[in-house]
């Protein structure tokens, strides 16, 4: 083969190369970015669905963000229907909400539920609006652990543990939770109920000994919610979302802006595995693991 011909393959081969990668560049780019080119420009009010356990915080807190920016969003509607969640995810979104807030005016409507954490992330808002009906309040933190030593013995199993300090397996299935453990325990939730009376009071601006009286875990009615000041006003979507309209300063029946959809990331999955994308989110939402939880 003459010296011409390899020459001739060997650049081939690298314009191939190099269509390839730039082809990968801007799929990559194509798949990650999230369009919103047929994003409204007219002026209207953002809205945000906060539906079932808090668990993963990511899609609420990306909405929240994108509205903040939108100079055409005048003012969002967050509406909540969730018996809360996981500590960590509810207190992200009330920090997103709370910063939202700060620039925008931010209405809560309240289905059916909005208790703990559902609770948590509606204290930071303008107006929060809730059903005569809705199942709300509900202000404290709990640990669930179940204890399956009897079980193991009734089978004649028998398990052993072997740690690097005195805490490591505590709240372990097949050991029953000892005093040390306990105390360790509620110092841990009684710390992450002070930190959701805090929230409420200073969003809902008031006193916090207030607050603290209601924080027992009772649940109570939206009607219940309003007469101690905890939700400002009773009505349903519509009410919230004509309220936003009017603190916004929109004239009319304001439109609707829905945050456009996130595209699928088919890259991670592709990395990830669809498996251990799904096996993952399952983890979270049977609680597998220590978790806790505002509900």
């Amino acid at each position: 083969m003459s010296a011409k011909k390899i020459l001739l393959i060997i650049v081939g081969l690298f314009a191939a190369l190099l269509l390839m990668l730039v082809s990968a560049v801007m799929l990559g780019r194509l798949l990650l970015k999230s369009d919103d080119s047929d994003f409204p420009r007219g002026q209207g009010i953002g809205l945000v669905e906060i539906k079932g356990m808090i668990v993963d915080p990511s899609e609420p807190v990306r909405q929240l963000r994108y509205f903040l920016k939108k100079d055409n969003v005048k003012a969002v509607v967050l509406r909540v229907d969730s018996p809360g969640g996981v500590v960590g995810p509810s207190q992200e979104i009330y920090q997103e909400v709370k910063r939202l807030a700060a620039k925008k005016k931010v209405v809560v409507s309240m289905g059916s539920l909005a208790a703990s954490g559902g609770y948590y992330v509606a204290a930071p808002a303008t107006v929060i609006y809730a059903n005569p009906g809705t199942i709300t309040a509900s202000i404290g933190v709990l640990i669930k652990f179940s204890n399956i030593e009897g079980l193991l013995g009734k089978v004649g199993i028998k398990s052993a543990t072997i740690k690097t300090g005195t805490f490591k397996d505590a709240g372990s299935p097949d050991r029953p939770l000892s005093a040390e453990d306990r105390a360790m325990f509620q110092a841990v939730i009684d710390s992450t109920h002070e930190q959701f009376v805090r929230a409420v009071a200073e969003g809902r601006k008031l006193p916090v000994e207030e607050v603290r009286q209601l924080a027992d875990g009772r649940i109570l009615s939206g009607e219940q919610a309003k007469a101690v000041k905890l939700v400002d006003r009773l009505g349903n979507l519509q009410d919230a979302v004509e309220e936003a309209g009017r603190l916004a300063g929109i004239s009319g029946e304001p439109e609707i802006l829905l945050p456009p959809k996130k595209k699928v990331n088919y890259l991670d999955l592709l990395v990830e595995g669809a498996e251990q994308r799904f096996d993952g989110v399952l983890n979270k939402a049977l609680g597998r693991g220590l978790q806790v939880t505002y509900e």
